[in-house]
């Protein structure tokens, strides 16, 4: 299944698309190289476009970063959404047998993966800022993880506290992470 149909599928028809990704072997290789990492990009760029061009909102005002610093920013920003991304899966296999699910790290990380899809496609709103509102639709990746942690990790379906509490531990881990990305903005 091509990248394209792959994210069309998960988007627009989860329900029936996590048997089938429930049926694909969980190979780190394809799971990264020919989806995550090509997705994940898509915020690098277009957070160095914003950080060049259009100016990144701080709670000291508007900045702009040069060119390297942007670089820079970019490339941690990419690496950390593949890092917060593995680091999710972890928290879902782990959690996973108390909400009624399995302990599976495969299922987990295919989970973890495909959940992240509209964040990454979301980032395209900030470089339009009237429309930068509309990152939200992020959010979408958590209705997929709720879809799908049935599906792949056997939990209980119909209940929101598994995706809550994933969601949570690793907003909680990210979010310290993810604040070392503002040292290039200062």
């Amino acid at each position: 299944m091509s990248l394209t149909e792959r994210v069309t599928a998960i988007l627009l028809r989860p329900s029936q698309e996590w048997p089938v990704i429930d049926g694909e072997p969980a190979d780190l290789r394809t799971l990264y190289g020919g989806y995550l990492s090509i997705l994940a990009l898509i915020p690098a760029i277009v957070g160095f476009i914003c950080a060049v061009y259009i100016g990144i909102e701080t709670p000291s005002g508007l900045v702009t970063l040069s060119i390297p610093m942007a670089v820079l920013s970019s490339i941690f920003g990419y690496a950390l959404v593949l890092v917060i991304v593995y680091i999710a899966a972890q928290v879902a296999d782990w959690l996973a047998p108390k909400f009624g699910g399995r302990k599976d790290f495969g299922s987990a990380l295919k989970l973890s993966v495909y959940s992240n899809t509209p964040y990454c496609l979301a980032s395209v709103f900030s470089l339009v800022p009237a429309l930068s509102f509309l990152v939200i639709l992020g959010l979408y990746g958590f209705y997929l993880f709720y879809v799908g942690a049935p599906v792949l990790m056997k939990s209980k379906p119909g209940s929101w506290g598994y995706p809550l509490a994933v969601f949570a531990i690793v907003f909680l881990i990210a979010l310290p992470i993810g604040a070392v990305q503002m040292l290039f903005w200062t």
